[in-house]
């Protein structure tokens, strides 16, 4: 294929089952579903964790987390570790940050040419407070996400706003600068990432009467699993809620998505403006999904497919129009994609496929992992991805097993049917062909208990507090 510049957009926390193009039957995405329809949506793609830090150190280095070893949002990446931004800096392209890395900090090297206007974790170290696995800690600052939904403007509305702006400001200067080898731009915005606040004229199109009630949501219904119960003790995000609230946080995040998609149509405008866009090819993704009240739990961290799973698009001169990819996808994928869209050749040793032959319908035969050691949970998570199921494997606790081909919104959990024995057995078997989930849970585990002693331990670390949401560049953490 011709080597070409490469534009990727990222979001942070979309839910993929938010996007017109993806059968929401409210939400307004009219620039995605534009860029969709002129590329490749992949329909079944996944982070490899669900949460912001090491989800973002995967899409770097292109492997999962277990191989990284960029545990939890107390871990972030650091430039140690080879990432698709230092192989292309290094062969001489241009490689360009704006926006939200959530890195570890400026003063390393993370490969990138130039970081324009980008948010690193809170203070150099992240959220220690994610440290503490054992005796989970209640979060004080989770009030924050009930309780700054609704219409307004926040620092993360007018930070995107101004990562736009950059944007389009870098296309034009790349236009003129006519370079003789494609470049990337990495654009990374922070909605739809609480707080749920938005401009007025997106939160109007979205009046929270006409907003329908999240799945499972009511006590009576919710499932009972010990892992969810863990999360949602310590990010008690739904005891601030009530019947209004979890309507008016709802339509906040519809309006951050189509805050987002203006943005991103912003962007695309000036990338056709300017005549780059016969000549860059564009992919659209999120670090990893929300909950949005489904089963009682907001934010990440689980392994459902509102969380685990994330939007994918690639579109541009080389990919067939409205091709609809149901072969399930990774996040390890786009270090190979990137490496092959500027012309170079992918690393053997990382385990991803190319987005481009997975969109002319090669399908490489592979299972999809994700896993979870993370803020808020006590026992490791491994997801494994098994042609139609879905297996989910806890180090302390019960499995659960989906049917996603009769049952996409993972509403029966097949584990304790006799039935499907086998195949849980088989399931288990291909994900310990991959990994040993007791020593990984081990390293992980080994690994955070070295940070808490090196941050004061566990009440210097709760004391420290909880702050909720990474603020933008310029803006001091709110603990609590």
């Amino acid at each position: 294929m011709t080597a070409r510049n490469l534009l990727i957009l990222m979001s942070d926390e979309h839910n993929p089952k938010v996007l017109q193009a993806a059968g929401h039957p409210l939400v307004k995405t009219p620039h995605l579903d534009a860029l969709a329809a002129r590329g490749a949506r992949f329909t079944t793609a996944y982070c490899t964790t669900p949460v912001c830090v090491p989800a973002r150190a995967s899409f770097a280095t292109g492997l999962y987390v277990h191989q990284h070893g960029y545990w939890d949002n107390a871990d972030p990446y650091d430039g140690r570790v080879p990432s698709w931004h230092h192989v292309l800096r290094a062969n001489g392209h241009n490689v360009a940050a704006i926006g939200k890395l959530h890195f570890r900090s400026h003063a390393d090297d993370h490969g990138f040419s130039e970081e324009i206007a980008t948010m690193h974790v809170v203070e150099a170290v992240g959220d220690l407070l994610g440290l503490v696995r054992d005796e989970l800690p209640t979060r004080q600052g989770s009030w924050k996400m009930a309780g700054m939904a609704g219409p307004g403007l926040s620092p993360y509305n007018m930070y995107d706003l101004d990562i736009t702006g950059r944007a389009i400001a870098w296309l034009k200067q790349a236009a003129d600068a006519r370079s003789t080898k494609p470049w990337v731009l990495f654009v990374s915005f922070v909605a739809p990432h609480f707080p749920l606040k938005v401009p007025h004229e997106f939160y109007d199109l979205y009046p929270p009467d006409r907003i329908p009630w999240p799945k499972l949501y009511d006590r009576a219904v919710r499932p009972e699993h010990p892992f969810l119960t863990d999360y949602a003790r310590s990010f008690n995000y739904d005891d601030h809620f009530d019947d209004r609230t979890v309507r008016v946080a709802l339509a906040g995040y519809l309006g951050l998505v189509s805050f987002l998609d203006h943005n991103i149509g912003r962007i695309l405008t000036a990338l056709a403006e300017t005549g780059l866009a016969t000549d860059t090819n564009v992919i659209y993704t999120s670090d990893h999904g929300d909950n949005l009240g489904a089963r009682g739990l907001w934010g990440k961290s689980t392994l459902y497919e509102e969380s685990v799973g994330v939007p994918l698009i690639l579109a541009g001169p080389d990919i067939r129009s409205g091709v609809v990819v149901p072969t399930p996808a990774s996040h390890v994928d786009l270090h190979p994609t990137i490496l092959e869209a500027v012309g170079l050749a992918r690393d053997a040793a990382l385990p991803g496929h190319s987005l481009f032959e997975l969109a002319e319908g090669v399908t490489p035969g592979r299972d999809i992992l994700a896993e979870y050691h993370g803020m808020g949970s006590r026992t490791a998570a491994y997801m494994i991805r098994c042609g139609r199921y879905k297996y989910v494997h806890y180090v302390l606790y019960r499995p659960q097993l989906f049917d996603l081909a009769v049952d996409p919104e993972e509403l029966h959990d097949l584990a304790g049917d006799p039935a499907h024995a086998p195949v849980l057995a088989d399931c288990d078997r291909r994900l310990r062909s991959w990994l040993d989930p007791e020593a990984v849970d081990r390293a992980a585990r080994t690994r955070q208990h070295e940070q808490l002693r090196r941050h004061g331990g566990r009440e210097a670390v709760i004391a420290r507090g909880d702050f909720g949401f990474s603020p933008p560049p310029g803006i001091p953490a709110d603990f609590n």
